[in-house]
């Protein structure tokens, strides 16, 4: 072990210890004095604790981040914000590999993967940087009677309440408190008590670039408890959430308390439709990882596979030779490309689904089991898993899994394919392989989706905004709107004698 990996390790919680959580600028506990356990979910061993918070900590929460949206924050010119966003950003580049270990030990994502999406996180925090000094109004020509100058101003919406699932937490977070200080808002941020851990790290990141207490608040704790209470929270002016369809729902029937805004990043089925004249070559691993990659445990995953009839079975053959090769184990091997899933429960669920798969007559081509063997047995591992033989209304093909599954159907036009493809209360993302640039804009526009990806999938940009269609949610996050997300425009007239 080198001397960098033994600061690292010193630093990171991965031996039991107990984390606190992160209010008005302080390390502290949870009121009721309960916490919660995480495991590696790889091994199954507990790595930390954190405070199992409730109603009594988001409202201590929420009062310091209103103290401070009323207080000094408020004060902070968008160049001093540029400035801490851009001291964060370095802060974030010194510790990545701190960051990157973090995620992987805490929900699984390989370090591969989770290294990897350092220029993506770092250039969202520049992003918003860069936007915090191009916020700005308009001067509008009114037909008032009389000398009437009109003009509209952008406002910070207030005290933001944040709610992010287990899959990405560097990332998720990142998402959420990056236009907050960019705006001049602040925040409460809620993990998911599957990977608390990296959101901490972050607080602590926060802290140590000069964010003001009580801009940044980070409250562990679950769903029902601490989740809710901050949905529905009197103080809260906005919430942001990413999740499933269901828990949104239940967000946007809290949010009606005081009609708080809200933006929600939901579920997906997303289909990818691979035309008889694309590149195989490519298209096989690009349609493989986009459901293989992070075991699945991403909202966009490519999970339903429409290809066109003439090439289908060569493909399925390709495509179940790939997921037989890639190597499955503990993510933090940088050799590992599929590590497991976040949890014992979402192993059930997903177990579930490839016993639900084979009774309603799929055909299983590769995977299909969880894995057990050796040094895999310990942990939440499920092979790689290719069904053939599906049709439209089996479980496997409408409801989303979040595993490493994929469902391929066979097509014969593109019209059908279209029709197909948009049928779902899903819009979240697609995929089209096609070599043909007349066929990738027609489908492009067909697809009822936030996202489309032509011969490339999980391509992010932080200037190019991402959301749902249906019910995969409202909102965007990336681009200029994201920052409208976070900001009210206020109408003003001045009658000039």
């Amino acid at each position: 072990m080198t001397l960098a990996q033994a600061s690292i390790e010193l630093r990171l919680p991965i031996d039991g210890r107990h984390r606190q959580m992160f209010i008005d600028g302080a390390w502290v506990g949870a009121r009721s004095g309960l916490t919660i356990e995480t495991r590696n979910p790889a091994t199954g061993a507990v790595i930390a604790t954190v405070p199992r918070g409730d109603r009594r900590d988001i409202d201590l929460a929420v009062a310091a981040a209103r103290r401070a949206f009323d207080g000094p924050w408020s004060r902070f010119k968008p160049y001093e914000r540029q400035v801490l966003l851009l001291r964060i950003a370095d802060l974030f580049e010194k510790h990545w590999e701190e960051i990157s270990r973090s995620d992987t030990t805490d929900m699984g994502m390989p370090v591969v993967r989770t290294r990897a999406n350092r220029n993506r996180v770092i250039g969202m925090l520049r992003y918003y940087a860069g936007m915090a000094t191009a916020l700005h109004g308009e001067t509008i020509e009114n037909s008032l009677p009389g000398e009437v100058v009109s003009f509209t101003r952008k406002e910070p919406v207030g005290v933001v309440g944040a709610i992010i699932p287990w899959n990405a937490p560097t990332a998720a977070s990142t998402w959420k408190i990056g236009p907050a200080l960019a705006t001049g808002c602040t925040i409460v941020l809620k993990p998911s008590e599957e990977a608390p851990l990296t959101p901490l790290l972050i607080a602590d990141i926060m802290n140590e670039a000069g964010v003001p207490p009580g801009v940044v608040n980070i409250v562990t704790g679950t769903g029902a408890e601490a989740g809710a209470a901050l949905a529905e929270h009197m103080g809260v002016d906005k919430i942001v959430f990413t999740g499933s369809t269901a828990t949104g729902q239940s967000i946007v029937r809290a949010s009606a308390g005081n009609l708080k805004r809200v933006s929600l990043e939901l579920g997906g089925k997303s289909p990818v439709i691979v035309c008889a004249d694309a590149d195989l070559d490519r298209a096989v691993p690009v349609a493989a990882m986009s459901v293989f990659a992070n075991s699945g445990q991403i909202c966009i995953a490519g999970s339903r596979l429409f290809v066109e009839r003439s090439i289908h079975d060569e493909f399925v053959e390709r495509l179940a030779a790939y997921a037989k090769g890639l190597r499955i184990g503990d993510g933090i091997d940088p050799a590992t490309e599929i590590g497991p899933l976040v949890s014992l429960r979402q192993l059930e669920r997903v177990t579930g689904y490839l016993e639900a798969g084979t009774a309603e007559g799929a055909t299983l081509v590769t995977g299909g089991a969880r894995l057990t063997e050796g040094a895999l047995a310990a942990g939440n591992f499920v092979a790689p898993t290719v069904f053939a033989g599906v049709s439209d209304e089996m479980r496997i093909a409408r409801e989303e899994i979040f595993g490493p599954v994929i469902s391929a159907l066979p097509f014969d036009t593109l019209d059908e394919a279209v029709e197909r493809a948009n049928n779902t209360p899903y819009g979240l993302a697609a995929g089209i392989f096609t070599r043909n640039i007349t066929t990738a804009h027609q489908l492009s526009r067909k697809i009822r989706a936030g996202s489309v990806w032509v011969n490339t999938y999980h391509a992010i940009d932080p200037a190019v905004s991402f959301g749902g269609y249906k019910m995969s949610g409202y909102g965007r996050e990336g681009g200029a709107e994201h920052l409208d997300e976070y900001l009210n425009t206020k109408g003003v007239f001045i009658k000039i004698d």
